[in-house]
This record gives C-alpha cells, structure tokens and sequence, in this order.
C-alpha cells in the first residue's frame, strides 16, 4: 500500500471506530497528511502499521464524579483522562474543567500533546484529561469538593513516572494544590512530581505561569527573525484574555510590539493606543470580571461584541490565545485581507483546516499550536526535573531554558519543513518532527 493510500485508510478507520468525535478526527486529519512524505521514504512504518497504533489510545479512562455542593444537593459530572502514548516517558498533559469537555475534546488533545511533547526534546509521552464540570461562578468550598471527588478516581491511575498531569482551562494553582492534597492523603505519598502547575510552597516552578504565552513569543519571535524583521513597532491583535493571552501580551510588549486588542466570550476590546495590560490583569486575575468592563478604565477604548470579531481587526501578527476553531476561513480571508503577516497559534488548534489552508495559499506565515503553545507543558517537564532533585530554579533560569527549548522546536520544525522541499509549512516540520521522535521510539520497543 502506498502512503497516500494508507494515510486514506487510516483516517476512514478512526471515523468508523469513532463515530460523532469530530474534534479528535480534525486533530488526526490534520496530522497525517503532512506525513506522507515521511511514509513515503520510509516504508518500514507503514508495514509496521504506525499510524494506526499512534491513532489509538494506549488508555482511556472514564468515570463517574459524584460531588455535593453548597446547598447540599448531589451533583453528578464527568471524568476523564486519555493516556495517548508512553513511548518517550510518562504521560504529561493538562486537565481541563469546562462544560465543553467530552471524550472527543480529551483525545483530540491528548493526541496533539504526543507531538508537543515530543517537540520539546523532554522525555514526556502524550496525555490529556479532564471534566464537563464548570468553575465559574462555584464557591472555593464546592471546587475544593469537586476536585477532591475528581482525584478519589484519578489517583489510581497516576504517579510521577506513570502520568503526571497539570492544569488547563479552568484548572490553576487553586485546583492543582486541591487535588494534589487529596493525592497525597489517597496514596499515602508526598511525591510532588506528580501533578506540575503547583504553588510554589509544595514544588511549583518559578516561570509556569507566564510560560506558555512567554513560550508562544518566543517562537514567533524566530518566525519574525526568520523574515528579516522583529516585533519592534508591529501592530498584534490577540484573542483572549486568560494565562496565555495576558503573558502572550506581556512579552510582546517587551518586544515592542502594540498590541491593540483582546477578548473573552463575550466580545472583544480594541484599544488604538495600546492595551493596558495593568488593567487588564486587575479585571481577570484579581476581580474575575468580563472584559468590557476595560471601559471603566480606559474610556477611549472600544468594546465589539462577538469574541471572533476580533479578527476583523487590522494587524501585522495574529495570536489566537482562546479556544478551538476560533479562527474559522471567514475570520482567515478577513486576516489576510487586512495584510496580517504571521500567525502564531496559543490556543490548542484554534485554526481550522481551512483557515490554515488559506493562510498557507496567501503566503502566510503560520507558526501551529504543538509548536508554539509548548511552553507551557515544556516548562511542566522542568518542574518534573526540578522535583525530582528537590531543588528549585530561579525565574531567570527557566525562562531562559524556556526560551533555549522554543528556539529549538522552530529549528526542528523548519528543518523537517525543508526536508521535504516546503521550508515555510512550519505546520507540516512540526508534525514530520514530532512524528519521527515518537514512531522511532515505538519501533524500536517492539509491538506492545
């Protein structure tokens, strides 16, 4: 069977053996198009039927979480944890709380996380989980309850060189130090290594908060660099406005850059003179408020509504630091039009295919979500290492191992995009390089 072929028949498989699971065949669909250059050199890894092992979950664990909340009345929400592939290390990705959580999303990220993780050159395998249970507007007594229930099933499946889990959306140093606690009292063991994204008191890491938006610069900066030009005076519209968004901003500020929006839900603000990032902190991380209330602070500023009508905004960079399938081909064709130059992704996949496709076809330098957004996991893995030396980093030092493993991750990216004769399609270098890391490990450990 011919590359081509196999990649076809791959992907019809995963569509029958999961029906209605659209984001995760998205994510699959993505990726193994891309490869076929690679299959199509090295015919061994059809023969030992690569893809439709790295397809596959190694584990897919479900389960019921049952907690009460402050009324008293008994909820009933959903857990999961996809444990996608081992084949570098122990599973590393995020949990996530929010009512769109579903098997599909869970797989969808847990398998871009093999890929991620394997970009950052840490021995990390891919894993990703999580709940449909929504922190907004909870008490900290009831999130403390939900995830205490969440970890009285989780821990059986977790542990510092088995699994080792962080946050994601909905899921900070709050809920990580609540569900480490009941880890600790469940499995009678004080390994901190086992969830990353702690609180500094009990083995966190100086640099993880900022890192994935730090991480998301970094790598677009090389994508500038490798034009000719720098952030210095460039105008960034960002989508967003949580831990990626805010750092993403943050940096691109140092950088030089004006950036002039960013989002929530609800809508979007777009501040000509620049967003003050002071006050967007003092809104999202101090008071928990929406992102119109900017206003109050900044007057001049202007509030659309609509969260994906930022994009109509004119800008040199795009940042999509929000969710999935944020940037749809309207939103793209729009972009271009404006004469956007590069986009970076933050977000997990916030592109859809055929907004990707009309960038690349535009000329559009696109920088994809598993290589831009790994700081955030790729800083994760320096709280493992850190952990299991019991010794501590300052800031200065992570961020400036942060910054090493992004350069190299574009390196890599534009070298296997090169490799192929499309130097440009960083989307392409960055799965053929995270692809080839994975399926030479799996080779070489047999069929398990």
């Amino acid at each position: 069977m011919d590359a081509k072929n196999y990649v076809e028949k791959v992907l019809e498989d995963v569509k029958r053996r999961n029906p209605g699971e659209v984001e995760f065949y998205n994510a699959v669909n993505e990726v193994l198009h891309t490869l076929i250059p690679v299959l199509e050199k090295r015919p061994e890894l059809i023969e030992a039927a690569i893809l439709d092992r790295i397809v596959e979950p190694e584990r897919l664990i479900s389960f019921r979480v049952p907690w009460m909340d402050d009324a008293g009345n008994i909820q009933i929400n959903r857990g999961f944890r996809v444990q996608f592939n081992g084949a570098l290390g122990p599973y590393k990705g995020g949990i996530r709380f929010h009512p769109t959580v579903s098997q599909s999303i869970v797989k969808f990220l847990g398998f871009e996380q093999i890929f991620k993780n394997s970009l950052t050159g840490l021995p990390m395998g891919g894993g990703k989980g999580g709940s449909d249970f929504d922190p907004k507007g909870k008490s900290d007594a009831e999130i403390m309850r939900f995830c205490q229930a969440f970890m009285s099933e989780l821990y059986k499946h977790i542990g510092p060189d088995v699994d080792v889990p962080a946050g994601d959306i909905g899921v900070g140093g709050r809920e990580i130090g609540f569900m480490y606690g009941m880890y600790r009292k469940l499995s009678n063991s004080s390994s901190q290594g086992v969830l990353t994204g702690k609180p500094l008191t009990f083995g966190g890491s100086l640099g993880r908060t900022p890192a994935t938006g730090y991480g998301l610069l970094y790598f677009a900066n090389e994508m500038l660099k490798d034009k000719g030009t720098t952030f210095e005076g460039k105008t960034v519209v960002v989508s967003g406005s949580g831990n990626v968004a805010i750092y993403a901003i943050e940096k691109a500020q140092q950088f030089g850059a004006k950036v002039v929006t960013c989002s929530d839900s609800g809508g979007y603000i777009y501040d000509e003179e620049g967003i003050d990032l002071a006050v967007v902190k003092q809104l999202k991380e101090v008071e928990a408020r929406r992102i119109k209330d900017y206003l109050e602070f900044r007057p001049k500023a202007k509030y659309v509504e609509g969260s994906t009508n930022v994009w109509e905004v004119k800008c040199d960079v795009a940042l999509p630091c929000a969710t999935q399938n944020e940037i749809d081909k309207a939103s793209a064709d729009l972009l271009i039009k404006n004469g956007v130059q590069f986009v970076a992704e933050g977000a997990n996949m916030p592109t859809t295919l055929d907004a990707i496709a009309a960038f690349q076809n535009a000329g559009i330098y696109f920088g994809p979500a598993k290589a831009c957004n790994a700081g955030g996991v790729a800083t994760s893995g320096l709280e493992m290492t850190q952990n299991s030396m019991r010794l501590s980093w300052t800031f200065e030092e992570v961020d400036d191992k942060l910054k090493g493993i992004m350069q190299n991750i574009f390196a890599a990216s534009k070298a296997a995009a090169k490799e192929i004769g499309d130097e440009d399609n960083l989307l392409a270098g960055a799965n053929i390089a995270g692809f080839l890391k994975v399926s030479d490990a799996m080779m070489k450990q047999g069929l398990i």
